[in-house]
């Protein structure tokens, strides 16, 4: 079987190639160059240490190894997804769709076609039925990264394979340091997909600039601040309001006249529904009838914890109804669905307005 192996430097994509020779085969490794060094004015991609640690890493297990600069294309459809989203108001998750559209797309289509499955960091785990491949959660339901692979399509899905999807972090770890491995230490990433280190609010002002509006309290209408733009702010926000008399939420945006309203308090009524309308479900394995599926669990956020509600299919409009009221339910990010057993991820579905 050939199997492409993406390396990003990071301790889990580097226990996989360990991992896949223990299992007798022969991995080609990928680092795949998505940093977009050009825009070095704002951008921090440590792409110059990762290449390094992952050169380290195919010399010592004898593995081919190719750098593919994908940067052209995280622009043209990551990038652009990300801030198209942005300027409507709504809230993206590139993370997302870099599965989609970058592991798992631009990278197959370059180079992945040629072997039998693109093996991976993430965690998450397959099984086989009569009815194809489904995409299941890890055994570390804490790291547990299924959420970011709800959007991949069913053939992407067919040749994933996720040789760490059925360990503990502690376990990774441990290997990692029991092989002497580079990457052994170093921090979880905590950047988004594409933009590395960098400061999330630094790069849309760079991208779209600012706009100063009104902060008013939803419940009075009181005027207590000002933003600098009605797409620095997400639905459930509390951070970077920099208003006093605390914690704010943010509940609602108008974007016609530029006005964020938040409501004050950790627990603002507000901030709360038990409706979650859906736009676009994307069912990871086709072969399958959810036609007639009714109680699910899901995630609106990557998070350990699951929620329950009801699955609500109709012709004039899908949402979940949340078993409990459901904080900070932002359009634009996706509703990630899982079966009741939280075992096997169904699908995913973007969060429409109300």
């Amino acid at each position: 079987m050939k199997i492409a192996a993406l390396v990003s430097g990071g301790v889990d994509s580097s226990v996989t190639i360990p991992l896949l020779k223990e299992q007798g085969f022969d991995p080609h490794i990928f680092y795949i160059k998505i940093g977009m060094e050009d825009q070095s004015a704002f951008m921090d991609c440590p792409s110059e240490e990762d290449i390094e640690i992952t050169t380290w890493i195919a010399k010592k297990y004898n593995c081919k190894f190719d750098i593919v600069d994908l940067q052209e294309e995280y622009w043209s459809s990551v990038v652009k997804y990300t801030v198209d989203t942005v300027k409507k108001g709504f809230t993206p998750n590139p993370d997302i769709m870099c599965n989609l559209l970058i592991k798992f797309g631009a990278f197959n289509e370059r180079h992945g076609h040629e072997f039998d499955k693109i093996a991976t960091g993430h965690y998450a785990s397959n099984y086989e039925t009569d009815e194809g491949v489904f995409l299941a959660t890890a055994t570390d339901k804490v790291k547990d990264q299924t959420y970011f692979l709800g959007q991949i399509t069913y053939d992407q899905l067919k040749k994933t394979m996720f040789p760490i999807g059925d360990m503990p972090k502690s376990k990774v770890r441990e290997i990692a340091h029991k092989m002497k491995l580079p990457s052994a230490g170093r921090p979880d990433s905590q950047g988004i997909c594409f933009l590395g280190k960098i400061n999330y609010t630094d790069f849309i002002k760079n991208q779209i600039g600012e706009m100063p509006g009104e902060i008013k309290e939803l419940e009075t209408g009181k005027i207590l601040g000002e933003h600098k733009g009605f797409w620095f702010h997400t639905i459930g926000q509390r951070k970077g309001l920099g208003l006093s008399g605390g914690p704010w939420f943010v509940v609602k945006k108008d974007l016609e006249k530029n006005i964020i309203f938040v409501s004050n308090g950790y627990d603002p009524a507000s901030q709360y529904s038990h409706n979650i309308p859906l736009e676009d479900i994307h069912w990871l394995n086709p072969n399958h009838d959810y036609s007639k599926m009714d109680q699910i669990k899901f995630k609106i956020r990557h998070q350990p914890e699951f929620n329950s509600g009801k699955l609500v299919l109709h012709k004039t409009g899908n949402s979940i109804l949340s078993d409990t009221k459901i904080s900070g339910i932002a359009p634009g990010q996706f509703a990630v669905l899982y079966d009741l057993e939280e075992k096997t991820c169904i699908g995913s579905a973007v969060i429409s307005e109300r």
